[in-house]
């Protein structure tokens, strides 16, 4: 029998009384990698906490190589054999890319300089161990992170959403590394919301929902509908409505020749009610390009129209007054004010404008419609949003977005690090939105999201625009246009 490198028996776990794990059993073995489901909210991120030693467990045994967690701290864990990647990387901006990497070591980060570069050979990404951190977009970041559990030899190595913002060759390139640890004899615990993904590599699934384990088999035993009505009873697939929805003749945002940078010579238009998937690998220009557009980035050069009037937004705020959104891809740092009022969170594009106006009783109003709207869990408008599960705070994010009337409302990785509930809750919102007339701009590096989406597709490779494609293009012919494997066609 596979030996078992850590496991939580009869685990529970409760906040101010309130349990959110109720006798979860759980083990992690070697050569095995295990999948981890779940709803946010459903208790799988306390539950990795617990076991990384994070957070201490009401009642139930953790163990790690056969002996008990103690005492239950991080570092003891990381001593006997576990490490925990983060789903948002903890970096230290100033500080190199080694010296981030090796930050806890027993040793100069110099002593380990050979060890990690051999480790960024073999995930196979273009990450220099002298770069500033700061410099690091996000798949980077996300690498650090993994690349700290792998230079520390961890025989168990939890993986909270690793692949949410990597490119399709990154995400491939990482489970070869996976299927690599799984060989020698390591054991991994890989929490993901995209069922492909969890298929593609794992041996073993777990699902929790409302801190229960509902259910538990080998991968190949369990298919993906009885997995869906595990987490989320009811869940059902979304009717596809692109076919439905004949694309207006109106242009609400044209873009021609802009350049900036990280791209050049962009052409494309929205159409009112219309949604454009601009896709392609991390690095291609896309968020520089819709930072540019809402003035968070200077214009080198080119011409934007809204609604036939030239548009220029040379600040944020410019860009808010015209009614034009951006829902940022990094929602911790850029999106959402993690300390302040879900209330305050929701209306802060509004207070942007008009703060002068603000007036918390009509604020809350305000936020209670978006959170029956949207399905914002919580208990109060008054709590901060760094108590929420990350689909929920993606949700407050795009109340935020909403409150300001987008007339064009750009999506940058809207559905990153949520599950598969809270990402058919935004699926159909999308729709919603088109289907009312607004024109959205929706930027993805997940290829499937973007078929599924949108009703024409704009690739972007390099900074420049591969080709466009009509709406339900395969996402292989996204992926020659992103990987510029052939000639670029136009539409």
């Amino acid at each position: 029998m596979t030996s078992v490198l850590a496991e939580l028996g009869r685990v529970t776990k409760s906040y101010g009384g309130v349990p959110v794990l109720k006798g979860v059993d759980f083990a992690v073995r070697a050569g095995e990698i295990h999948a981890l489901l779940g709803g946010n909210g459903a208790g799988k991120s306390t539950l990795m906490k617990i076991l990384a030693g994070l957070v201490a467990p009401t009642a139930g045994r953790v163990s790690i190589g056969g002996a008990p967690l103690h005492p239950a701290t991080p570092a003891q864990a990381q001593a006997m054999g576990l490490y925990l990647v983060p789903q948002e990387a903890h970096i230290f901006p100033n500080q190199s890319v080694l010296e981030n990497i090796c930050i806890g070591l027993p040793r100069r980060a110099e002593a380990y300089r050979a060890r990690i570069g051999e480790l960024i050979a073999d995930l196979g990404v273009a990450l220099s161990p002298d770069a500033k951190a700061a410099t690091l977009e996000i798949a980077d970041r996300q690498i650090v992170e993994i690349l700290r559990g792998l230079v520390r030899e961890a025989k168990v190595l939890i993986l909270d959403e690793p692949t949410s913002a990597l490119t399709p060759h990154e995400v491939d390139t990482l489970f070869d590394r996976m299927r690599a640890l799984r060989a020698t004899g390591h054991g991994l615990v890989f929490i993901s919301h995209k069922l492909h993904e969890l298929r593609a590599v794992s041996d073993r699934i777990t699902v929790l929902r409302d801190g229960y384990v509902v259910h538990s088999a080998k991968m190949a035993e369990s298919n993906d509908a009885e997995i869906l009505a595990a987490m989320s009873p009811g869940v059902a697939a979304l009717r596809d409505r692109r076919a439905d929805r004949a694309r207006a003749e109106r242009k609400t945002l044209e873009v021609a020749a802009l350049r900036g940078e990280g791209f050049v010579d962009i052409s494309f238009d929205v159409h009112h009610g219309e949604v454009l998937g601009l896709t392609g690998v991390v690095g291609a220009g896309r968020t520089e390009l819709a930072e540019t557009l809402v003035g968070l980035r200077p214009r080198a050069g080119g011409k934007v129209a809204l609604e036939g009037r030239a548009f220029a937004a040379r600040t944020p705020r410019d860009a808010v007054r015209e009614n034009v959104v951006l829902l940022s891809e990094d929602r911790q740092q850029y999106g959402l004010f993690l300390d302040a009022p879900l209330y305050w969170n929701t209306s802060s594009l509004v207070h942007y404008l008009l703060p002068f106006l603000l007036r918390p009783g009509k604020e809350r109003a305000r936020f209670d419609g978006y959170r029956k709207t949207l399905g914002i869990k919580c208990e109060a408008a008054e709590q901060p949003v760094r108590s929420l599960s990350g689909g929920n705070q993606q949700k407050v994010l795009l109340s935020k977005c909403l409150a300001a009337m987008p007339r064009v409302l750009i999506l940058d990785e809207p559905t990153r690090g949520v599950d598969v509930g809270a990402r058919n809750d935004i699926y159909e919102l999308i729709e919603q939105l088109a289907d009312a007339g607004t024109a959205v701009l929706l930027i993805s590096s997940d290829f499937d999201e973007v078929v599924r989406l949108s009703d024409r597709i704009a690739v972007m490779a390099g900074g420049h625009l591969a080709g466009e494609l009509p709406g339900g293009s395969s996402t292989d012919e996204i992926a020659e246009l992103a990987f510029e494997s052939k000639e670029a066609t136009h539409a």
